[in-house]
């Protein structure tokens, strides 16, 4: 006869089981191609579907390796090339473009309700480059570079910027930290602009952004706008501190899910903040930059001072409104980038899922299932012991 102690343990013990062959099965699901796959489900509290992927990776481009000097002279940095045939293959130019205007029409405006800028700011193709990583962490030898410089007069700058205006929804992850001296910005961000660049009331924007005159620890998370001409907008945006005690300077993966009526954030996986408030609605662009123009969000950098966001892989899961990227009808195979054994490698979850939508999350469906069956098996042992 067991005792009351083992009887209250078995249903722990089977939930343990059960998760375990979960965890197990998570593992075996097959890789598979993006021709594959109808849409992706990404692994949040509440799963999202999405209908394109694409994984860009800049940790085995030693052939590319060219860390530019600083150009000091403004007309220069504008006219700037490339510092990389990467950045001029189909690869890099179909999705992304790299900028090079300048902020001295906000300057113009003297107008603090929509810059207070107090440098003038270029950005240049110069300060975007491929570094070997020296450590060769992560399975890493390069990653991408994106710098800032202060020069005496002025402030050069980077910012690259997506192709397609037609993203709706999406979950963008990159692997990166940044470094450097304190007055900068590092940001991952979607951006929908204003009808007009005087009313930023109405611009619909999702940040991740690192000031680096911020606690190590700090990182800032926004819907846009967080300020109008009165006060902040504290419901906004976050100032959270990085899980685990970890640095900015430090490698981390840094995940932004952009969904109907939310923006969420995670690193490394965890949760970290949701905002509900004013999230955006429309198609927008998708963009990544590192700036300082001596406004009261970056602060002013010293001359000579440099910071710049080292990135080893971008990965997305989207969906877009452009013509001919718009997908309807039945997903019958749903894939997973969350699951995966193979970074930047889709696996297939369920074939023939048939419907408008997808089923729920397929792993809390197969937890229950596994549940189920130990309980009646359980209960059948009981019965044939009685």
């Amino acid at each position: 006869m067991r005792s009351d102690m083992e009887n209250g343990l078995r249903p722990l013990t089977l939930l343990v089981a059960a998760a375990s062959l979960v965890a197990v099965a998570r593992g075996a699901y097959p890789l598979t191609t993006d021709s594959n796959c109808g849409c992706y489900m990404t692994n949040a509290t509440r799963s999202n579907y999405f209908a394109h992927h694409q994984f860009f990776d800049f940790r085995s481009l030693t052939q590319y390796v060219n860390v530019t000097k600083p150009i000091t002279k403004w007309e220069e940095n504008e006219r700037a090339e490339t510092t990389s045939p990467y950045f001029r293959s189909r690869q890099w130019t179909d999705a992304w473009a790299i900028q090079n205007w300048n902020n001295t029409n906000l300057l113009k405006l003297n107008n603090t309700d929509v810059n207070d800028a107090t440098v003038k700011m270029v950005n240049t193709p110069n300060n975007i480059f491929f570094e070997r990583d020296s450590n060769g962490g992560n399975n890493a030898n390069t990653f991408m570079t994106m710098r800032t410089i202060r020069h005496d007069g002025f402030q050069s700058s980077s910012e690259f910027e997506s192709r397609s205006s037609g993203y709706q929804f999406l979950s963008i992850r990159m692997f990166a930290r940044t470094k450097g001296a304190p007055g900068a910005i590092t940001a991952m961000f979607t951006y929908r602009p204003p009808p007009t660049p005087h009313n930023m009331a109405l611009v619909q924007e999702a940040d991740l952004e690192i000031r680096t005159r911020d606690p190590p620890t700090y990182v800032q998370y926004t819907n846009q706008p967080s300020w109008n001409a009165t006060s902040d907008i504290p419901d906004a945006t976050r100032n959270v501190s990085l899980p685990g005690g970890r640095r900015w300077s430090d490698w981390a993966t840094y995940r932004m899910d952009w969904t109907p009526g939310s923006t969420t954030w995670f690193v490394n996986g965890q949760l970290h903040s949701t905002i509900s408030f004013q999230a955006p609605r429309d198609p927008a662009q998708v963009m990544f930059n590192s700036w300082s123009d001596g406004g009261s969000w970056s602060g002013p950098m010293k001359v000579n001072d440099q910071a710049s966001m080292q990135i080893q892989w971008i990965e997305l899961v989207y969906n877009n409104t452009d013509p001919g990227n718009v997908k309807t009808g039945r997903c019958v195979n749903v894939c997973s980038i969350d699951e995966t054994t193979r970074l930047g490698t889709p696996v297939l979850m369920t074939g023939n899922a048939g419907g408008q939508y997808p089923p729920p999350t397929h792993s809390w469906l197969c937890f229950v299932v596994l549940v189920r069956l130990l309980w009646w098996s359980e209960g059948k042992r009981g019965m044939l012991t009685r």
